[in-house]
This record gives C-alpha cells, sequence and structure tokens, in this order.
C-alpha cells in the first residue's frame, strides 16, 4: 500500500483506512454535503455553523431592485422600443433612471451574493479539515484519541448487533527515543510513518489504527465471529512484530527497531456497558504491553488476569511506600563486620527494612526497586540515613558505618552536599562513614562520579567497591577511583568447604587487593567452616550470618552494652573469633 494512499484515505474519512485487500470497513465520520453551484435566493441556507449563508442587507437589496425592475421596467422599455421603432413620444428620463438603477443595484446584489456563497464554500471545506484533523494524526494519518475513542464506541455498537469479539493491542517502539535523538527528528518521524504502514499492512480489514502520541500505536482489531480469539490475536501480534523488525531505511539512514506488544480481547458486551468496556479493553492492553516489555524488548504479551492483579498490587504497594516515608516506617537494621584478625567488632553495615502496618517487615530486595521506580527512593534513602546516624551517635567513637548508594543515588546532582549535610547535623566524624559502591554505579558517566567521589573522599568518608568478584569490574577503574576498600561477593565462597577451586580464585582476588594496597571485606560467611576455611586470605574483615543476625536499632544497642561499645561506656575486652570447633551457637558474633 502506498504511503500517500495510506495518508489520504484516512483524510478523506477520518478513521477509514486502506488494506492491500480493499478498504477497511471501519466507522468513518461522513463530511457534509457540498453545497449546490447556485444558491436560492430566497430560501433560507443554513452554513455548517447553523448561521444563514445570505446577507439580509444584499439579500434585501437585490429583491427590492428586482421588483421595482418588474414594475417600471415594462414601462419604459416599451417606450424607448416605439421611440427607436416609430418615433413615438420620448421615455420619461425618471423612469429611465429608475430602470437603470435597478439594473446596477441587481448587478451589485448578485455580485454580492456570489461572493458570499464563495465564501460559505471556503469556510465548509475549513472546517471539514478541522474536524479531520481533529481526529487524525498529520504524521502517520492515524487517528487521534479522540478518534478512536468515537471508532471505538462505533465498533463496539456494532458488534453488539452483529456479535464476535473485538481486540485491542497496543504496540510501542523499544528504545524508539534513542533513535530519535541519534538520527533526528526527521529520521524519527519517518520511522514512525514506516511503523504506522507496516502495522496497518498488517491488520485485518475493518481495523482501525491510531497514535496517541509518541511512539504508542493502538489497533483495534474486529475477530472473526466463532473463531479462537486468542489464537486469531497472537497470529496477527506475531505478523506485525515480525514485519517491525525489518530495519527502516531513510535519508542514508539504517534503523532497526523492535516493538513491545500488548493484546487484549473484549466478548461480546452488553448495550448499557459499552463505555466501561471500552475503558477496560484498552486498559488490558496497556498492562499486556508493560507486561511484554518487562520481559525484554521485542515481546508479546497477552493480557491475563494475573497481570491485572499484580498491577494492582504493585499500586498498592506504591502507594503504601509513599505513605511510610510520610510515617518514618522506613527504618535500618545492621550487620556486624568483624575484624578477622583481632575478633573484634569493628563497624556494622546498614540494610533498610520497611516495617509495613499491614505486611509487617519488608525487606529492600522488594521496596527498592519500587520506589527507584516511581522516583522517591531519594527519600526512602534520606529517611534511613537520618535514622542510622541518630543510632550511630550512640556508638562508640571507633565503629563505622557502611551504606549502600544505588545508581539513581547518584544521579541526584545534591548527592554530596546532602550526605555531608546529615554527618553534620548528627554530629558524626566523615571518617566513620563507609559508602558501597554498588556496580551498576559504574555504568554511569564515570567521569561524574569520579569527581562526585574524589569530592566525598577528600571530606573523609571512605568508599568500597560492592560485591567485587562476580560482576564485571575494571583494574582500571579500581584504580581511577579513591577506594579504601573492596568487598568481595557472597558467591564467590560458595561451596569453599567442598571445591578447591574456590580457595584459589579467593587467593587471585586476596592479591589484587594486596597489590593495589586496598583491604579486603568477605561478606556472606555463614558457618563456622566458612570462616576457617578463610583464615589466611589476608581479609581484614568479615561479614554473615556466623556473626549474627541482623539487628534493630534497640537491638544493637543492647549487643554493644554487653561488650561497651556504647558511647558512654568504656569498651570491654573482646572475646577471640570462634574456630571451627566451637559450637554454632558461640559463633552468632565476634567482639
Amino acid at each position: 500500500m502506498a504511503r500517500q494512499d495510506f495518508q489520504d484515505n484516512r483524510a478523506r474519512a477520518g478513521i477509514e483506512g486502506t488494506h492491500r485487500t480493499g478498504p477497511r470497513q471501519g466507522p468513518t465520520i461522513e463530511a457534509a454535503p457540498p453545497l449546490p453551484l447556485t444558491m436560492p435566493i430566497f430560501a433560507g441556507q443554513r452554513n455548517t455553523t447553523g448561521e444563514y449563508s445570505h446577507d439580509p442587507i444584499s439579500l434585501g437589496i437585490l429583491v427590492a431592485a428586482v421588483m421595482l425592475f418588474i414594475s417600471s421596467g415594462s414601462t419604459v422599455l416599451t417606450r424607448l422600443a416605439r421611440h427607436f421603432l416609430y418615433g413615438e413620444g420620448h421615455p420619461d428620463p425618471v423612469l429611465t433612471n429608475a430602470v437603470l438603477l435597478n439594473i446596477a443595484l441587481i448587478i451589485f446584489g448578485w455580485r454580492r451574493y456570489a461572493d458570499l456563497h464563495r465564501e460559505v464554500l471556503i469556510r465548509r471545506k475549513a472546517e471539514t479539515t478541522a474536524l479531520r484533523l481533529a481526529e487524525t494524526d498529520p504524521l502517520t494519518g492515524c487517528l487521534n484519541r479522540r478518534g478512536l475513542d468515537a471508532a471505538l464506541a462505533t465498533t463496539l455498537s456494532r458488534h453488539v448487533e452483529l456479535g464476535g469479539n473485538l481486540a485491542g493491542l497496543l504496540i510501542d517502539l523499544d528504545r524508539f527515543k534513542q533513535a530519535n535523538d541519534v538520527h533526528g527528528h526527521k529520521v524519527g518521524d519517518a520511522i514512525l510513518s514506516e511503523t504506522a504502514r507496516r502495522i496497518d499492512t498488517g491488520l485485518p480489514q475493518g481495523s482501525a489504527l491510531a497514535r496517541f502520541g509518541g511512539d504508542e500505536f493502538t489497533a483495534l482489531v474486529p475477530l472473526m465471529s466463532g473463531a479462537d480469539p486468542s489464537g486469531e490475536i497472537d497470529l496477527i501480534s506475531t505478523r506485525i512484530s515480525k514485519a517491525l523488525v525489518e530495519p527502516i531505511r531513510h535519508d542514508g539512514h539504517t534503523v532497526a527497531l523492535t516493538a513491545s506488544i500488548g493484546s487484549a480481547v473484549a466478548c461480546t458486551p452488553h448495550r448499557d456497558d459499552l463505555s466501561s468496556t471500552a475503558n477496560d479493553l484498552l486498559k488490558q492492553a496497556d498492562i499486556a504491553m508493560y507486561q511484554a516489555k518487562k520481559e525484554g524488548r521485542g515481546h508479546y504479551c497477552r493480557f491475563t488476569p494475573a497481570m491485572e492483579r499484580e498491577m494492582l498490587q504493585r499500586c498498592r504497594l506504591e502507594q503504601e511506600i509513599r505513605e511510610g516515608i510520610e510515617r518514618n516506617e522506613f527504618v535500618p537494621c545492621y550487620e556486624f563486620q568483624i575484624d578477622l584478625t583481632s575478633g573484634a567488632i569493628v563497624g556494622l553495615e546498614m540494610h533498610g527494612r520497611w516495617l509495613s502496618p499491614s505486611r509487617g517487615p519488608v525487606t529492600a530486595d522488594v521496596f527498592v526497586p519500587l520506589a527507584e521506580n516511581i522516583g522517591i527512593m531519594g527519600h526512602v534513602w534520606e529517611s534511613l540515613i537520618r535514622n542510622a546516624f541518630a543510632d550511630m551517635a550512640t556508638w562508640a567513637p571507633h565503629l563505622t558505618l557502611a551504606v549502600n548508594v544505588s545508581p539513581g543515588d547518584l544521579r541526584d546532582p545534591w548527592f554530596a552536599q546532602k550526605l555531608l549535610k546529615m554527618l553534620m547535623e548528627a554530629r558524626i566524624a566523615p571518617g566513620r562513614l563507609e559508602v558501597e559502591i554498588v556496580h551498576g554505579c559504574l555504568d554511569q558517566d564515570f567521569a561524574l562520579l569520579r569527581s562526585l567521589f574524589i569530592s566525598l573522599h577528600n571530606q573523609g568518608v571512605r568508599l568500597s567497591l560492592d560485591d567485587f568478584g562476580t560482576l564485571y569490574s575494571s583494574l582500571a577503574q579500581l584504580r581511577a577511583l579513591p577506594l579504601d576498600r573492596i568487598k568481595i561477593d557472597p558467591a564467590c565462597i560458595v561451596g569453599i568447604d567442598r571445591d578447591e577451586d574456590v580457595e584459589t580464585i579467593l587467593g587471585a582476588i586476596g592479591s589484587v587487593g594486596h597489590n593495589l594496597s586496598l583491604p579486603i571485606t568477605m561478606q556472606g560467611i555463614d558457618t563456622p567452616e566458612m570462616l576457617t576455611k578463610l583464615r589466611g586470605h589476608g581479609f581484614s574483615r568479615g561479614q554473615g550470618k556466623v556473626f549474627g543476625p541482623l539487628l534493630n536499632g534497640a537491638e544493637l544497642r543492647r549487643e554493644l552494652a554487653i561488650y561497651g561499645l556504647l558511647h558512654d561506656r568504656e569498651d570491654k575486652p573482646a572475646p577471640d573469633v570462634p574456630g571451627t570447633d566451637a559450637d554454632e551457637n558461640n559463633c552468632r558474633r565476634t567482639a
């Protein structure tokens, strides 16, 4: 189907499209009938706005002139004829002048009325064009949201009468913004136009295609009565997905994109419930499309009730997170960090917990992704840090606190200033704080991150690289960042009690830390056997379940009081680190 035909057909009928097998029989917006070439003088014509199309003054002059011409013209014309033919008498000058005046008035009135006729035709054409533009997308020739609403209502009404099912497809291009930014808006417009053409080619007759703006398209697809709606819509979606995978070439540029597609089917609705059926159809297709995006680029998903339940639960969870920030429900829990040489408690790592009134304690791996997705993780993080600093003020001055920061935290341009301000307000020495950088942070603008980390390091804040040994870590990055410590991922010691290769790998990692003059913290030490195996590898600190469970602020103060590690008490000697022969109950912690 040619591009011009695709636009011209939609422009002509508002929402009528064309298909390679013939015109699509979708609902149409009928244009107003054209005005006649000659307009009755006495009949009252109305234009598209409902006003009379004739000019009363011009019409009055024209009618009066015609009546005067009829009443006096015959007398004057008769006398003129007799005068020129037989030489009898002379025409009355007054009557002659009146006839000439009437003729002039008739000509003037008719010209004025003809001009008005042309003006009405132009206005009618402009209003028809405006009506078409109000319901179509000028770039692609597809419907817009208003046009789709009209098409949806009309199509549902027809399906109530004729039976059958109606499917909704929501199609969203993946990485379109990136292509638009790289190649320019001209290429981006060409991509959208070609995408609309390919989608339209893959739709059956009677379908309606709309673009809601950006790179999102919606299609209404009538399904054959009696056929399996799921199988039919799956076939259509697969056909469209394959068509959109083909590269698009324009003006020397070649762009390859994929699309995420979600579908939903509305069974034959009741006539009194068309509005809710239309809203549900588009909402369900939207839910399915976002599920397809979650599964990866270029995926297709058909709506299921489980998707909607998951979305509703997610929305409720997001709302509860917002309310939890206001009610200060996000509290820190702490994990001990132990000096593996002396067995002393030297620091703690903060873990976030959400004490939800309805859900109970919720771990960070549940609420952090949601909070980052809705853009409020910064508020959650600040609440946790302030509470942790308040707890930290009661600890012995040599105890440190390790906190994780996410890529979202570091995108805040005021991150360093906010952190240092909270340290000053809590009267905490910057050297007691250790900021743990996760690997995801290194995927951002490295030069900008390095500048941020150097700023924090210059203020005395310590920096460590978390989860080293499992994800990609460049030695050049380790040297470029002002790190004070690296932390080994717990996955590196899985199977250490039965696999000699694990010890070999740990020895190599220990050599890297030694050569870079970076002390190493070993995470995930969960059993006394692991603790024994790890001795001698040069790790300065350790943490894990063998040293005790996570503790909230009150529980931690009680434990620290036992070992004299509160700020207002003298430190007490700490026992040695338990060995492999120690009972597991005695390995709750070393201090």
